[in-house]
């Protein structure tokens, strides 16, 4: 396990969850609401398809397992 990129503490956790098509998002877009129901969107830094796969720091709460800023996230 990797130490966290921001302030490399080495409390890290690890989340693996299957959703079997029951996954939600609700985000704000130029000022309007979106929502998403079904797969684990990809390309978000979270997982996709059935599985959310990520890890964060217990310290800073930070997303350490995916590269952000995201380049072309998959939500437009």
């Amino acid at each position: 396990m990797q130490n966290c990129q921001h302030c490399r503490s080495e409390r890290v956790m690890s989340v693996t969850a299957k959703c079997n098509d029951c996954f939600s998002a609700t985000w704000i877009r130029n000022d309007k609401i979106k929502e998403h129901d079904g797969y684990v969107l990809s390309g978000i830094g979270i997982g996709g398809g059935d599985y959310i796969e990520f890890s964060y720091c217990l310290n800073c709460g930070r997303i350490i397992s995916a590269a952000f800023p995201l380049d072309s996230p998959t939500i437009k």
